[in-house]
């Protein structure tokens, strides 16, 4: 009896396994819903509008988007055979990145044949991940972090100023913003309990009604309900619905995106083990997540399930609320597989406002944004070789990303690469500076307590699971 009652205390939360109380589980589960369904959603309806499907293809995708969402997560969390999946709480979802840079030149057809490609090019990279892995020390994964949260300000600021819709840059829109973020910032510093640990969700609940508030007394358009009424209640995706078709330009530039893309699934693993369990992730946490993203992105295309990636946005909630119970994870994930199922469920969860949004995850951003800081200063010992590594690495890779054109006069290969998403540039830059940038004494005794601290933090970790067995 005394068992069952340690399982089931609010500590179980801040522990990978066991059973937390369900009254907090749920909530804290579905915060992590309520953002990653409209970073899921939104790709969908984008690649849909710019490929011009039929409206129940459109549906579809929606929904096979989800589906493949939920899928992903699961796989993450409880891996099918030893060394496929990392066993992370990582929250996996729709990347925005790979699909919107395809379908701007390539078919729908040929971007499916092109993910079974590079799911397999992202499979190789994972089996081979160990013997590389040198490549990807705490001063270039911390890099990426970094990288990471400030290449999401952009994108959490045109969602705090109203996003891609009539109410861009209004003064609703901003005050929505404003309230909500300023309910995340309340609950988080003044909140105890189930209070702070789900301050992002309270701070999304507080935002939507107030912008349905403004909505319904005719201040602003907010939210729009026109899409529930509109949605079935049940309906299952359907094998090779969009077809698959093989062009050998969309292989070869998916196959280096999905690499690419899996540099920031290290980065994001990186940042949720430092923050959520105090570690680095192990060689096989790493390569098993990737493995099953890249074989998860295989099936998914057969589907016309689009390739997933990390969010990094849930991997700052972790940072900041310190859960990371499997179960608060599964619960996101079912909830997010019945939407999928359930069109009506999704619309529902589909009508919150972009302002909405942007004013509960810009705080996110800047917390994976610190968790980079702390990840590359480590002891304390901040050298010349370090600033010159995660000071260029920063700086040309965000600014490339920032000055459109700028490298049209190279290889489309190197755009792809380097102007696509700000960490994957900061990561092939860190990585050869790293390597060829020489050590004085202080660099290599912080790398000697570096590698001390990982070896202690490992030999822990393997306690707890012979203790666990």
């Amino acid at each position: 009896m005394q068992q069952h009652t340690r399982q089931t205390s609010p500590s179980t939360l801040f522990q990978l396994n066991g059973i937390p109380p369900m009254d907090k589980a749920i909530p804290l589960g579905f915060q992590h819903v309520v953002v990653a369904i409209v970073s899921t959603v939104s790709p969908a309806l984008l690649v849909a509008n710019t490929a011009n499907m039929a409206a129940d293809q459109k549906i579809m995708l929606v929904q096979v988007s989800l589906l493949m969402t939920a899928v992903a997560i699961l796989l993450q969390l409880f891996p099918i055979v030893r060394g496929f999946g990392s066993g992370l709480p990582l929250v996996m979802g729709i990347s925005f990145i790979l699909p919107t840079l395809m379908i701007e030149r390539f078919t729908f057809a040929e971007m499916m044949g092109a993910q079974i490609i590079g799911g397999i090019a992202g499979a190789l990279f994972a089996v081979f991940l160990k013997p590389i892995r040198k490549l990807f020390p705490t001063i270039v994964t911390g890099t990426v972090v970094m990288t990471i949260g400030m290449s999401m300000y952009p994108i959490a600021m045109r969602n705090m100023a109203g996003g891609y819709t009539d109410n861009f840059g209004t003064a609703p829109a901003w005050i929505v913003t404003l309230f909500t973020l300023l309910v995340v910032v309340i609950c988080d510093n003044w909140g105890k309990g189930i209070i702070r640990l789900g301050a992002v969700l309270w701070g999304l609940i507080a935002g939507y009604i107030l912008a349905v508030i403004l909505t319904e007394i005719g201040v602003a358009p907010l939210v729009n309900f026109s899409a529930i009424g509109e949605a079935g209640w049940f309906s299952l995706p359907r094998p090779m619905q969009f077809g698959v078709s093989f062009n050998t330009t969309a292989c070869i530039s998916m196959a280096i995106l999905f690499v690419a893309n899996s540099l920031q699934t290290i980065g994001d693993m990186s940042s949720l083990t430092v923050g959520g369990f105090d570690r680095m992730p192990t060689d096989r946490e790493l390569s098993g997540g990737i493995l099953a993203q890249s074989v998860g992105a295989i099936v998914g295309a057969l589907f016309g399930g689009m390739p997933t990636c990390s969010y990094s946005e849930c991997v700052g909630i972790v940072t900041v609320t310190k859960v990371v119970n499997r179960v608060v994870f599964a619960i996101a994930a079912f909830a997010l597989l019945l939407c999928g199922l359930v069109p009506k469920f999704a619309s529902v969860l589909t009508t919150v406002p972009e302002c909405v949004l942007g004013g509960a995850v810009i705080s996110v951003f800047a917390v994976i944004t610190m968790t980079g800081v702390r990840m590359v200063t480590g002891s304390g010992r901040f050298t010349n070789r370090k600033a010159t590594i995660v000071g260029l690495s920063v700086a040309v890779s965000i600014g490339i990303t920032q000055v459109d054109g700028c490298m049209s006069g190279l290889p489309e290969v190197f755009d792809t690469v380097f102007g696509s998403f700000a960490p994957v540039g900061a990561a092939l830059i860190a990585i050869p500076l790293n390597l060829l940038l020489p050590k004085n004494q202080e660099d290599l005794d912080d790398e000697q307590e570096q590698r001390e601290r990982e070896e202690k933090q490992m030999e822990a970790l393997k306690s707890k699971e012979v203790s666990a067995k």
